[in-house]
């Protein structure tokens, strides 16, 4: 045990991707309240902000630390990894990488990087402007059936790299198991990011996040959903977007008509009344053209029903 924490698992066993062909860092028994640190890297931002070259770079972009593997997990089951705390370290980083996020045509292709202090004042993004830390888990996934999913882009039924900010401290994440032992990493950890992360980026920052882990028998989730204090999200993957929009209602709406055992009529008045809808992260829901690695294809949404409802 380090401290409060029954264990920590160090960023020097992060890697860029999510994979059952992994030997486990970590075996759990799920539900026993085990609080599991997972450090997370911030090395790639360093490296550009001394470098200004992806050339360069001797480290991963978006390393995941883990897998775990959680003892009686099997397909058709979902992981519940509930989110305790998100440690910061002093300081992050402000980066654009050419070529990519919403603003890569007004930034050029020149790569503008800036390090970030943090202290009890807050995230000073500017010299003008601390703000309150919001820190958030960018990456959080299991493992595919086969294969290695990506841990930059897109998102995945499994999770993988979502950049929503409702996975944060108080939150339970609802991950789809595809293997046995569904092996659970965590990486990119944000000090702070607005919605729809414009830059792709954010402020990145090394932490740890402290979780546990439950294990929901037969769930059979398509794809992930988050609890929070007031709503349950539903996260819409799919090409285009409207696809992702239709997927991520109809996941709503079984919710309310299938789990909780509302007609079809109340479940469509009461979303048409406040299931709100919006885009997620940046990463998209299906992946790039090798060619061109950061052009997200589909969309990530999110698709919210509030628990005073139910």
């Amino acid at each position: 045990m380090s401290g409060d924490l029954h264990h920590l698992l160090s960023n020097e066993l992060g890697r860029p991707g999510f994979s059952a062909s992994v030997e486990p860092v970590l075996r759990i028994t799920p539900g026993t309240g085990e609080r599991i640190g997972f450090e997370t890297s911030d090395a790639v931002y360093a490296e550009l902000h001394e470098h200004h070259d992806p050339a360069r770079l001797s480290v991963p972009i978006n390393p995941v630390t883990g897998p775990v593997y959680v003892e009686g997990a099997v397909p058709g089951d979902a992981l519940a990894v509930t989110v305790h705390e998100i440690r910061l370290v002093d300081h992050g980083w402000s980066v654009s990488l050419p070529g990519t996020g919403a603003l890569q045509h007004v930034m050029g292709d020149g790569m503008f990087t800036r390090r970030v202090p943090i202290d009890a004042a807050g995230v000073h993004v500017t010299d003008r402007h601390v703000f309150a830390p919001r820190p958030m888990i960018g990456c959080m996934g299991t493992a595919p059936a086969e294969g290695e999913n990506s841990t930059i882009m897109p998102a995945y039924a499994q999770g993988g790299n979502m950049d929503v900010t409702e996975n944060t401290v108080g939150s339970t994440v609802y991950l789809p198991v595809m293997v046995e032992g569904a092996y659970l990493s965590i990486g990119d950890i944000h000090a702070i990011m607005a919605e729809g992360e414009s830059s792709f980026v954010a402020i990145e920052a090394q932490g740890t996040a402290v979780v546990s882990i439950d294990l929901v028998p037969g769930m059979g989730l398509r794809a992930p959903r988050i609890e929070t204090a007031d709503d349950w999200v539903f996260v819409g993957l799919g090409d285009p977007v409207q696809e992702s929009i239709r997927r991520g209602y109809e996941d709503a709406f079984a919710f309310l008509v299938d789990d909780h055992g509302w007609s079809r009529g109340d479940a469509y008045a009461v979303l048409s009344a406040v299931g709100h809808s919006r885009l997620g992260g940046p990463t998209g829901s299906v992946a790039p053209d090798p060619l061109h690695p950061f052009d997200a294809v589909g969309a990530v949404t999110l698709h919210r029903v509030p628990k005073s409802v139910l």
